[in-house]
C-alpha cells in the first residue's frame, strides 16, 4: 500500500473519512511518480478528492504566488471544488473565480494570491489577459470535466490560458466519460489514464418505468411523482421549454420542487440548489446540466421524462443516485407507443401509476434567506446563535447553513419559519441590522 503523506494523512482526518478509496489511492500513488493523469471515473466516485490530495501534497507554504490552477467548466462545480479544498483544513488559501459577480471583488483577493485557483475557464482567461496575477507561479494545472468544458464551448479560453502556463509541470485531466482523442493545447504527451468508467451503472441502481396513457406525459409524471412522498428526486428533460412547462404543471398541482438548468441566472440556479439541498424543495426538474459536477444531495428517485439521446448522458443522469452505499431508482416516462433506447439492455420492470394521486406532505423544511455573508464577517455559528437566542429555536430547529460572500441561506422548520422571521426582522449580528425573509 502507497505510504501516505503527513499532510494527506490529516486532510484525511479533517474531512471524517475512515479511508481513501482504490481511484483516490492509486491517484496519488501516480502523483508521487510526478506522471500526468487522465482520470477517467463515473460522478460520485469521489473524483474530486481524487484530484485535490495530490495538488495538496505538491503546494509549497514557502512559494508565493498561485501554484496549482483548477478549470472546471460552470461555476457550480468551481465552488463545489472550493469547498472541498477548504474542508481539508490544509492552511493553504484557495479562492474561486466566475462569471456572475463583481470582477473587482476577484482582481482584490490577488493582492494575497491563494496558492490555488479554481474557476471557470470564461472568467480565468478574462484574468489572463488583464494579467492580473503571475502565471510563471503556477507549476499544477488539472482541467476537470474537460470533455464537458470542451461541449461548452470553452475551447478558446482554455487554449488562452494554458498557452500563459510557460512552468507547469503536472497535468491533470478529469472525465466521467471516454473521449476519443485529447486536445494537444492540454500539453499531455507522457501520462497515465486511470479508468474506473466499467463501473459506470451503480448495482444498487434499479431501473423501472411507466407508460402514459396519453400523448402528454405529464399527468403520468404527476402520479409518478406523488408516489415518492417526498422523497429526493431529480426529473430530467431535454430541453428548458419542458422543465418550464413541467414546472407550471406542478406548481397548479401544489408539488413542491424548483428548477435548474442553462436560461436561468446564477443566482437563480445557486437559490435552487441551496434550497434542494436544505430539503425546502425535494424535487428538482432539470437539463442535464444537473447530471455532472453538482454538489447535491443523495437523490433516491431520477426520472427521465425524456429520454437522452445518448447512452452517456443516460448514465450521467443515472448517476445523480444508487452512490457509494445507498440504494436508488431510475425511471423511464414513457408514451404508449414511446420505445425504449436500444443502449438500455435490460427492460424495466413497467409500473402501475395511483389512480387518484395523493399529495405529499409539505417539506419540513424553509430556507431563509440572510442579506449578509462571508464578507460582512458573518459565520455558520452567528446565524445559529440568533436563531436560538433571538428566533428561539431549539437545534433540531435549524437545519442547513450555508454562508456565501454576501448572502447566508438557513433552513428552519416550516412551521416555525413564518414565527422566526418575524421575530428578526429589526435583529442585529456583529452590530449590523440584518435583512431576513423566506427564500422564493
Amino acid at each position: 500500500m502507497h505510504k501516505l503523506s503527513d499532510r494527506i494523512q490529516q486532510a484525511i482526518a479533517n474531512i471524517e473519512i475512515e479511508s481513501l478509496n482504490e481511484m483516490q489511492l492509486k491517484s496519488l500513488k501516480l502523483a508521487g511518480k510526478r506522471k500526468d493523469m487522465v482520470l477517467l471515473s463515473p460522478t460520485g466516485s469521489g473524483k474530486t478528492l481524487a484530484f485535490l490530495l495530490p495538488i495538496l501534497n505538491r503546494l509549497d507554504p514557502n512559494k508565493q504566488g498561485i501554484q496549482a490552477m483548477i478549470l472546471a467548466p460552470s461555476r457550480e462545480l468551481a465552488l463545489q471544488i472550493e469547498q472541498v479544498f477548504r474542508s481539508l483544513q490544509s492552511g493553504f488559501k484557495v479562492s474561486c473565480f466566475y462569471g456572475g459577480h463583481p470582477f473587482k471583488t476577484e482582481r482584490a483577493s490577488l493582492a494575497h494570491p491563494p496558492a490555488v485557483l479554481v474557476g471557470t475557464p470564461g472568467r480565468v482567461a478574462d484574468h489572463v489577459r488583464r494579467e492580473t496575477f503571475d502565471t510563471d507561479t503556477i507549476n499544477t494545472l488539472v482541467l476537470d470535466e474537460f470533455d464537458k468544458a470542451l461541449d461548452l464551448g470553452y475551447e478558446a479560453e482554455m487554449i488562452t490560458i494554458i498557452g500563459q502556463l510557460a512552468n507547469v509541470n503536472y497535468r491533470i485531466l478529469t472525465s466521467a466519460t471516454k473521449s476519443e482523442s485529447i486536445p494537444l493545447y492540454t500539453g499531455l504527451e507522457d501520462y497515465k489514464e486511470l479508468n474506473y468508467l466499467q463501473e459506470q451503472v451503480p448495482q444498487k441502481l434499479a431501473f423501472k418505468m411507466v407508460r402514459s396513457t396519453e400523448n402528454d406525459k405529464l399527468e403520468a409524471l404527476f402520479k409518478l411523482v406523488c408516489t415518492f412522498k417526498g422523497e429526493a428526486s431529480l426529473v430530467f428533460c431535454n430541453h428548458r421549454d419542458s422543465v418550464d412547462r413541467i414546472s407550471d404543471l406542478l406548481k397548479k398541482q401544489g408539488l413542491a420542487h424548483d428548477t435548474f438548468h442553462g436560461g436561468m441566472e446564477q443566482e437563480e440556479r445557486e437559490r435552487a440548489l441551496i434550497k434542494f439541498r436544505s430539503g425546502s424543495h425535494q424535487m428538482l426538474i432539470a437539463t442535464d446540466l444537473a447530471s455532472r459536477g453538482l454538489d447535491i444531495p443523495e437523490i433516491k428517485h431520477v426520472v427521465h421524462y425524456q429520454l437522452p439521446l445518448q447512452a452517456d448522458q443516460f448514465v450521467h443522469r443515472n448517476g445523480r443516485t444508487a452512490r457509494m452505499f445507498a440504494e436508488g431508482t431510475a425511471y423511464l416516462v414513457l408514451r404508449q407507443d414511446e420505445p425504449i433506447p436500444e443502449f438500455i439492455e435490460e427492460k424495466p420492470e413497467e409500473l402501475s401509476l395511483p389512480e387518484s394521486p395523493v399529495l405529499p406532505e409539505k417539506p419540513e423544511w424553509t430556507t431563509l434567506y440572510i442579506g449578509s455573508g462571508k464578507k460582512e464577517k458573518i459565520s455558520k455559528g452567528d446565524i445559529a446563535g440568533l436563531l436560538i437566542k433571538k428566533g428561539h429555536l431549539e437545534m433540531k430547529e435549524i437545519g442547513r447553513i450555508e454562508v456565501l460572500d454576501h448572502t447566508a441561506y438557513v433552513a428552519v422548520s416550516t412551521k416555525k419559519a413564518g414565527k422566526v422571521v418575524h421575530k428578526l426582522k429589526d435583529e442585529r449580528i456583529k452590530r449590523k441590522k440584518i435583512k431576513i425573509s423566506i427564500s422564493r
